[in-house]
């Protein structure tokens, strides 16, 4: 049985950040970006085999429901686009107040955007 698109780009456990220390390694060795709706951490990793990624919601947005959809948006707009990464890094995601206004996709573009200021897509100068 031939895999669906969704398959192919799935974000399984392997492709998360989980520990603590590592969304710590994040926040305080590597480079910081801020655009839009979401702050931008991250870290090269050339060890890895792809990119990982970890999001940060803080009660500030609001109850568990707006905390969870922000979350939501952002895994899925870095689904989507995790192929298109120049090299395997650990990114860290910080979703700002702005998320809870925001459909999918601006919260695409944003990442997008962010992304490629900090030349981390393929094709970026």
């Amino acid at each position: 049985m031939p895999a669906t698109p969704s398959a192919r780009l799935g974000l399984s456990r392997s492709h998360r950040i989980k520990q603590g220390r590592d969304f710590s390694r994040a926040r305080t060795t590597g480079s910081r970006l801020v655009h839009g709706c979401l702050v931008m951490n991250w870290v090269s990793r050339e060890a890895l085999p792809h990119p990982r990624l970890g999001v940060i919601t803080s009660k500030k947005l609001g109850n568990a429901v707006v905390r969870s959809r922000a979350r939501r948006l952002l895994r899925e707009a870095f689904r989507l686009h995790q192929h298109e990464l120049r090299k395997p890094v650990d990114l860290v995601l910080v979703a700002r107040s702005s998320i809870t206004r925001k459909p999918f996709q601006e919260v695409e573009r944003d990442l997008l955007h962010a992304l490629q200021q900090a030349r981390l897509l393929k094709g970026s100068p």
